[in-house]
């Protein structure tokens, strides 16, 4: 069975002229980030968080959660996110994705107060499996600004990357306060609460509250929320 979370939501933030084709190539970059934005629920929309039990993401992008759940951003592929709480620089980062990070970069030293390039600083990095660099991108903007829910999630989503699910806990509830009927942080919670938390209840509980809002809830690749309660419930079984 294949269990998909969000993926990362997808900003449209603009960047100016300078970065205008560096922008196109990281909005590229996003399409499959680990983030579930909440068109991508039952109503297509992600952006950066899809999980998928022992499958590696065809998209290219995202987490492998051990055996079990992987997740992987919705708004552009990026290389596959092991979590080994250490950014994973180096190995899979295109020409391109580097010189869009470049422009970013150098970006936000000459505008350190504009949140919005902080935000795609932190997409950028999202995309090619730096979390912890992009935690600190995304922190930054968010010490400019209130945020909203899809940052609250990629975020979480990249704390669970770096290998602090209690932090993305902590994230997905902030999100979640900010905007209760927000698909894509509910649905992230239960698989890092099942996956890394190893708490089946307060994954099933989680979920329960997603099919309150929506009881046709489905992840980025269309399976149904209520089959991944099932999943959990076996789970459940076998730990008592």
């Amino acid at each position: 069975m294949t269990i998909i979370i969000a993926q990362r939501q997808m900003s449209a933030y603009s960047i100016g002229e300078e970065g205008a084709s560096a922008q196109i190539q990281v909005l590229c970059f996003k399409k499959f980030k680990p983030f579930f934005r909440k068109e991508l629920m039952a109503v297509p929309g992600i952006k950066r968080q899809t999980l998928i039990i022992a499958v590696f993401i065809s998209f290219g992008c995202g987490f492998l959660a051990g055996a079990g759940f992987a997740v992987y951003k919705t708004t552009g592929p990026a290389a596959a996110i092991t979590q080994t709480g250490s950014d994973g620089a180096g190995g899979g980062i295109s020409g391109e994705q580097a010189a869009a990070i470049a422009v970013l970069e150098k970006q936000t030293a000459a505008a350190p107060g504009d949140f919005q390039l902080w935000i795609q600083l932190g997409n950028a990095y999202y995309d090619t499996n730096q979390p912890e660099k992009a935690i600190r991108a995304y922190t930054r903007s968010l010490d400019l600004h209130t945020g909203d829910a899809n940052l609250l999630t990629d975020l979480g989503m990249m704390y669970r990357g770096a290998g602090q699910p209690e932090k993305a806990i902590e994230y997905f509830d902030r999100a979640i306060a900010l905007e209760p009927h927000h698909q894509p942080a509910r649905l992230n919670k239960g698989v890092v609460l099942l996956e890394e938390l190893h708490s089946p209840d307060r994954a099933i509980a989680t979920w329960e509250e997603l099919l309150r809002i929506d009881p046709e809830a489905k992840a980025a690749n269309g399976d149904f929320v209520r089959d991944y309660i099932q999943e959990a419930k076996r789970q459940q079984g076998g730990r008592r």
